[in-house]
């Protein structure tokens, strides 16, 4: 059988990488440069992303809203740190309707400043808070080195944004969209292992107090940042006197929380579980589980291909039928392999001779001949039984190349290969900037029994900062 024509990973993981994202018809490069279209089938695998994220923001009390892409410029240059932190990827617009514009405007990279212009008109007594907003929009970055999904001008994401009447409650609400939202869908949907941490000083969001993130490990042993949270304390508030009058009568100013994912998920899908032979799909999340394929022209084996497939559907199983027997059943194999369809059941007169259809899966190439009678049960099971186990590989992966270093001078070889994980009080002052020469950073700070840092560990003892090489 024909296999499909892919870089290997172990000869150039970029090019595997490249190879993937256009042959599995994910995204095609756009005309201006760092941009991207998204083609349907990439667009129904983060539909499918987007719909598990939305019904999780919603369980949290979040309410989805719109802002306009165009902001004023001098929206941003009211948060000092943050305008400083976005200036050299920011694209502005200085002319409109064939003249120049009074004032130019910024297109949108995050919504901080214009949603909490807005914050401060809506806000004006504690019976206002927590007030939880989140959009589903574009933001442009102006990337210098852009990569489909992982770094694009334009890019696909949701942002939240609340504010709150304590510190203490903007930093739960930080945390839990951070474990109950983020790390739920990547490690459930997605079957995708994160270790969540907080960042340093010099990672953490611009303008923000604290940030915190999920970070995996991808097949090259190279970290992704999948999604942060952050606690803005009150920057934004005093920034955009954005107060209200508590219980008590007297005015203050709000605490709160920004954070967001992006179609970067969808970089980190292809590389934590794509192989040689193109995409592996964790069954929860792909738009189609089961592909039953006729395996040849013939009406009898077409009409049980067809009630194969409605008895899976009626059982909540999304399936696609592919009769296309005019295409070498080798070349369709091949191509649904390379979009990473879980599942896949082949339907021939010579196995329902014998009674039997064959299950093959996508993960590990194995085949199974299955009684027709018990096809429902059987893919039911092993779809599941496939979300484990890509996560379990995943996990597998970031145990064997995550190695436990007592200094600094040990973590440049150890990280070569993976993580290294070292006593956060062995980075010392000039640290990071040592690791940066190296091409290396810290991916996140964890408590030493991996988890999250209390709201006064600063360089306590116990901390341990997870450093390796990033996207």
């Amino acid at each position: 059988m024909a296999k499909s024509v892919l870089t290997p990973q172990a000869t150039d993981f970029p090019r595997w990488y490249q190879d993937i994202v256009a042959k599995a018809e994910l995204a095609d490069n756009g005309p201006v440069r760092g941009t991207m279209v998204i083609r349907p089938y990439g667009y129904a695998i983060w539909e499918r992303m987007q719909a598990e994220i939305d019904v999780r923001i919603k369980a949290a009390g979040v309410a989805n809203a719109y802002f306009p892409l165009l902001i004023p410029e001098s929206y941003l240059r009211r948060e000092a740190e943050h305008v400083e932190g976005f200036s050299p990827e920011l694209a502005v617009v200085t002319h409109g309707g064939g003249k120049k514009l009074e004032e130019p405007v910024v297109v949108r990279p995050t919504s901080e400043t214009i949603i909490n212009s807005y914050f401060a008109k809506w806000i004006q007594s504690y019976r206002d808070l927590p007030l939880l907003i989140n959009q589903w929009a574009n933001v442009v970055r102006w990337e210098l080195r852009p990569r489909l999904f992982l770094r694009t001008t334009e890019f696909l994401w949701q942002e939240g944004h609340t504010a709150h009447a304590s510190a203490g409650e903007a930093r739960e609400f930080a945390l839990k969209i951070l474990s109950d939202v983020y790390e739920d869908v990547m490690v459930n949907v997605l079957a995708i292992p994160v270790l969540k941490g907080r960042k340093t000083d010099n990672e953490r969001f611009a303008g923000a107090t604290t940030t915190w993130t999920c970070e995996a490990m991808m097949r090259d042993a190279k970290a992704l940042q999948m999604g942060t949270s952050h606690e803005l304390g009150q920057n934004f508030a005093r920034a955009f006197d954005i107060t209200y009058l508590d219980e008590s009568g007297t005015q203050a100013y709000v605490w709160q929380t920004s954070w967001g994912v992006s179609t970067r998920l969808m970089g980190a899908l292809v590389m934590v579980h794509g192989d040689d032979d193109g995409l592996r799909l964790p069954p929860r999340l792909a738009p189609i589980q089961v592909v039953v394929i006729l395996a040849r022209a013939d009406e009898g084996a077409a009409d049980v291909a067809v009630t194969l497939a409605a008895e899976l559907r009626a059982a909540g199983i999304r399936v696609e039928l592919d009769t296309r027997t005019d295409t070498s059943f080798g070349r369709r194999v091949v191509d649904w392999e390379l979009k990473g369809v879980p599942l896949r059941l082949e339907v021939g007169p010579r196995d329902l001779a014998q009674g039997v259809v064959v299950v093959a899966r996508r993960d590990t190439g194995t085949k199974t001949s299955v009684p027709l009678a018990g096809v429902t049960a059987e893919v039911t099971a092993t779809l599941d039984a496939i979300h484990g186990a890509l996560l379990e590989e995943a996990a597998a992966l970031q145990r064997s190349r995550t190695v436990t270093v007592g200094s600094l001078e040990e973590v440049e070889p150890a990280a070569a290969s993976g993580f290294a994980v070292m006593p956060l009080s062995a980075l010392g002052a000039d640290g990071e900037t040592t690791l940066n020469r190296a091409g290396l950073s810290v991916r996140c700070i964890q408590s030493a029994d991996g988890g999250l840092p209390g709201p006064d560990d600063g360089d306590d003892a116990s901390l341990v900062a997870i450093v390796g090489r990033a996207y």
